[in-house]
């Protein structure tokens, strides 16, 4: 049996496992199922359809699961999952996705959620991502690995954050913002590139060069976005051993549909 504190209430037909651990007051519904070694913290409440993986630490006050805050949304069983070894900490409020989308609100794996963090319904977020107190995600929002959004920022609905981007102090994020960047601000302006971070993650020096070349091809230049994915796409015969970033920047430029932060 799970470790339930007698003053939680636990639904007979939520699927816990045995190592699983619910503090005081807590509450847990009848469509949820918690991986093993994860921790609830006191005065939770876990609803909907939530899945939760192995080894999360879920603090204090959390609301995971709640209906979304869409004036569309009708009762229909949609989920939120979220994977192993992320940290949640209090006052967070994760909601269900919505049919209008893919149905899930979806957070990967050792993500590092601070206070108050609200991400709405049908976000996608990706692993090792870290996010500051009070930072908030409109629905549809999708962020990538190893992100980091600062406290008390905004981010509008269905806006993609690109993997390895930072993202500064209560800034107003209206646009996509492409992999490897630092921005900040409102109105939100681009700063350089995330070079801590990438030295961090062991990126080789001709990775970061690589990198550095596609932030002057798109901000330093005075090229078009056109005339800037051209020039990125040539990075590959001269940066061959950065042809994952490349990559990776001209797939996010061309799927922009919001644009992008320049």
């Amino acid at each position: 049996m799970a470790h339930v504190h007698p003053s939680a209430i636990v639904d007979p037909a939520a699927e816990l496992d045995d190592s699983v651990r619910v503090g005081a007051f807590s509450l847990i519904g009848p469509h949820v199922r918690i991986g093993a070694g994860t921790e609830v913290g006191p005065h939770c409440v876990i609803e909907g359809h939530t899945t939760i993986g192995r080894d999360n630490r879920i603090f204090q006050f959390a609301s995971l699961g709640a209906v979304p805050q869409d004036k569309k949304y009708a009762g229909e069983p949609t989920e939120l999952v979220i994977g192993d070894r992320n940290v949640v900490r209090e006052f967070c409020t994760f909601n269900l996705g919505t049919v209008q989308d893919a149905g899930v609100t979806r957070i990967g794996s050792d993500n590092w959620i601070m206070a108050y963090v609200h991400i709405a319904h049908d976000c996608q977020i990706g692993n090792h991502a870290t996010m500051a107190n009070n930072a908030t995600l409109a629905g549809h929002v999708q962020l990538g690995d190893h992100v980091t959004v600062g406290g008390l920022t905004g981010i509008l609905q269905r806006m993609r954050i690109g993997d390895h981007a930072m993202i500064g102090f209560a800034s107003h994020v209206n646009k996509d913002v492409p992999p490897f960047l630092v921005v900040d601000g409102n109105p939100l302006q681009v700063r350089g590139v995330n070079l801590v971070g990438l030295r961090r993650r062991d990126f080789s020096a001709e990775r970061q060069t690589a990198v550095r070349e596609m932030h002057k091809l798109l901000y330093r230049q005075g090229k078009t976005l056109d005339e800037a994915i051209a020039g990125i796409e040539a990075l590959t015969a001269t940066h061959p051993e950065a042809a994952g970033e490349v990559a990776a920047m001209l797939g996010f430029l061309r799927s922009s549909t919001a644009g992008i932060a320049r």
